[in-house]
């Protein structure tokens, strides 16, 4: 695949954390029931969050082994590209990390989009075992062994080299980023850049607080002459949830984010006593009917430099048939209205 723009103004993707009322197994079969059908409404990635043991809800399902889960959407899908949003660096074996990306890319005839991250949950650190001090370190020295596999590199004294080989994954490589300075750190590495649906710690609104961010990211790779011929992207996660109108959104959304809130708030990034209104706007919410959704992103800071829109319902937990309807949303309603086209005619999702 090349690594230019595609015909349309971006390329549409959704995000899951893999959460929902239903338990595993149910849940995981439904998720992949739901990869199947964004296919056919004419998404073109796929995006799995990564998280760690329990969310706090239903725990995160699948979430913890992202490239597992979408082993198995693979297998039932043709078109749709695989992403990771993001996989937690300092708490994998880089090598084994490689390995694991390139049998999936492989399997999925180069499919995978390896989107990856220094990590914020600092129990998770402890539980692995892991120095979450030194978490930047340990991504940048990952980053550079998974280019080196990549990229045919050899390791050991026998000359080990990544097998299968997957050389095209050295230029699907995504970094999520919090900062001016992990702005710059994506480019220098070569990474695409992942942007999260919310700017936390921030009184600013999001948009305006990442768009410096993007221009940021976009000027070290420029100014790079190695990076000649390559294309940076940059993706945008947003929370949207369309509706028939901005009652029934916020009855969906309304437990979940009361509950992420609370979260929030205890790990000193919210402050206390915000309402469901006040908690959305931290979020950086887009919800509603769908004319109000395209209107809101109309505005958007970020989304004039994004080459990947990704539509999320998380911290919202809605049914798999309720997110279902909202992807339909956004692929008919929503992102037509914005400039994207599907990259083939959309077949009709079964019912």
């Amino acid at each position: 695949m090349s690594d230019g723009l595609p015909p349309s103004r971006f390329r549409l993707g959704f995000l899951t954390h893999l959460e929902g009322p239903l338990p595993p197994p149910a849940l995981f079969r439904g998720m992949v029931e739901l990869f199947v059908a964004a296919e056919q409404l004419g998404f073109e990635v796929g995006w799995v969050a990564q998280h760690h043991f329990a969310s706090g809800r239903n725990g995160p399902g699948a979430a913890a082994s992202p490239l597992l889960f979408l082993a198995a959407v693979a297998e039932r899908t043709s078109r749709l590209r695989l992403g990771t949003a993001v996989i937690t660096v300092p708490l994998e074996s880089p090598l084994r990390l490689a390995e694991d990306a390139a049998t999936l890319d492989v399997l999925s005839g180069g499919r995978v989009e390896l989107g990856i991250g220094s990590g914020y949950d600092e129990t998770a650190f402890e539980a692995f075992g892991a120095s979450f001090e030194s978490r930047r370190r340990a991504t940048s020295d990952g980053i550079a062994l998974l280019d080196r596999a990549f990229n045919d590199g050899v390791f050991g004294a026998a000359g080990h080299s990544l097998h299968p080989r997957a050389p095209g994954l050295a230029h699907r490589v995504w970094q999520g980023i919090f900062s001016d300075e992990g702005a710059r750190f994506a480019a220098e590495a070569g990474s695409h850049l992942l942007l999260n649906r919310a700017a936390y710690g921030f009184e600013t609104r999001t948009d305006l607080v990442q768009r410096p961010w993007a221009e940021r990211y976009l000027e070290h790779w420029r100014a790079d002459p190695v990076k000649a011929g390559r294309t940076p992207r940059i993706g945008l996660s947003r929370l949207i949830v369309p509706a028939a109108d901005r009652a029934e959104a916020r009855a969906i959304l309304g437990p979940g984010v009361m509950q992420a809130t609370a979260t929030m708030v205890r790990n000193g990034r919210f402050p206390a006593g915000l309402d469901l209104d006040a908690a959305l706007d931290r979020f950086h919410a887009f919800y509603g009917h769908p004319d109000e959704i395209v209107e809101a992103l109309s505005g958007e800071q970020v989304l004039p430099l994004a080459t990947d829109l990704l539509c999320q319902v998380n911290p919202g937990v809605p049914t798999i048939a309720q997110t279902l309807r909202m992807l339909e949303l956004i692929a008919t309603r929503i992102a037509p209205a914005l400039g994207w086209r599907p990259p083939a005619p959309a077949h009709p999702v079964l019912e």
